[in-house]
């Protein structure tokens, strides 16, 4: 059985505080917990393709996805077969071998490059032993998971193929974006091909009038708010705000822009970055980098890759044409 290597570090005070804070959303921490969070949270990161756990291994930990995104799998006569994927602030843990009792029936791996925030069971059994909260919000996130879990079941067992999507895209809004199409089939438990083509008939089957409605208000409504430059913006967030089922905004983008969420928000970004770049006084008190943070890059290395692509040449060489040099 292969083994998977694990490098723990001490966890980012924001890391923790976010975490913290969408804990409290269930229930009120108090300071002695909040303490020993910042005392004995640790942080790992994945790469694309690398395992937290494997099939047959104990896991030790349960974990919250502060960036990126996990799949869990079993094989079953040499099939592989996706039990679930999570994403962004969700917690993940091997339910089937649940605080290192039992060995795992399923593996765990980074879908793409993924950063994660973990308790170690032993400190969370500690934890249920002292403070009443933490036994509340746990429950809340089991139950949670398990009402998801069986939803998908039923939709699995009685759906056909168009059913497991349309599902999936309402459940889970955001993920066909993101996630690779063989990996969304074996989670819907259909082929490839067939999910290619009940996309492609569900994209088609969306009225041409209301997607060009929903584009429409978007579209006025980023440049109103300018709310592109919020960093940690997602097609649900923005979707509530506008009032629509963010299923229907994902389908609109796709079926307009050909564009991922975060692409579509990078046009933006660089569109607000190039017109700070013609203000003359831009130029003089920040650096390129900065303005790009301060349109809603997260990161250096993602504002250079969405500016590549979408100008053609760097951010420096583009400054430098700007300057006449």
């Amino acid at each position: 059985m292969s083994q998977s290597y694990t490098e723990y570090l001490p966890a980012k005070a924001d890391d923790i505080a976010h975490v913290l804070k969408l804990l409290e959303a269930s229930h009120p921490i108090s300071d002695n917990l909040r303490e020993e969070f910042y005392r004995h949270t640790v942080t790992l990161r994945l790469q694309e393709g690398e395992h937290l756990l494997y099939q047959g291994e104990r896991c030790l930990h349960m974990y919250f996805i502060r960036e990126g995104a996990l799949m869990a799998y079993s094989m079953h006569k040499h099939k592989k077969i996706t039990t679930y994927i999570s994403v962004e602030n969700e917690f993940v843990s091997s339910l089937s071998g649940l605080y290192g009792q039992e060995p795992s029936r399923e593996a765990i791996v980074a879908v793409g490059p993924t950063l994660l925030v973990g308790v170690h069971t032993d400190i969370l059994q500690g934890w249920y032993a002292r403070y009443f909260e933490m036994n509340f919000i746990i429950r809340q996130v089991y139950e949670n998971y398990y009402r998801e879990a069986q939803e998908r079941s039923h939709v699995v067992r009685i759906g056909n193929a168009e059913e497991r999507y349309l599902h999936f895209i309402k459940s889970k809004p955001g993920y066909i974006d993101r996630l690779p199409l063989e990996i969304v089939a074996s989670f819907l438990d259909i082929k490839p091909e067939t999910l290619s083509r009940v996309i492609k008939q569900t994209n088609k089957q969306m009225q041409v009038q209301e997607a060009a409605g929903i584009l429409e208000r978007l579209e006025q409504f980023l440049l109103e708010t300018e709310c592109f430059r919020e960093k940690t913006l997602k097609v649900q967030g923005l979707a509530k705000r506008l009032g629509i089922p963010s299923y229907k905004l994902s389908l609109a983008l796709n079926m307009y822009h050909k564009k991922s969420f975060t692409e579509f928000l990078n046009h933006y970004r660089i569109t607000y970055l190039k017109t700070q770049l013609e203000k003359e006084e831009s130029l003089q008190n920040f650096t390129i980098e900065s303005l790009a943070f301060n349109a809603g890059f997260a990161s250096r290395s993602a504002f250079y890759k969405a500016f590549n692509k979408m100008e053609g040449l760097s951010p420096k060489a583009y400054l430098a044409a700007l300057k006449g040099v």
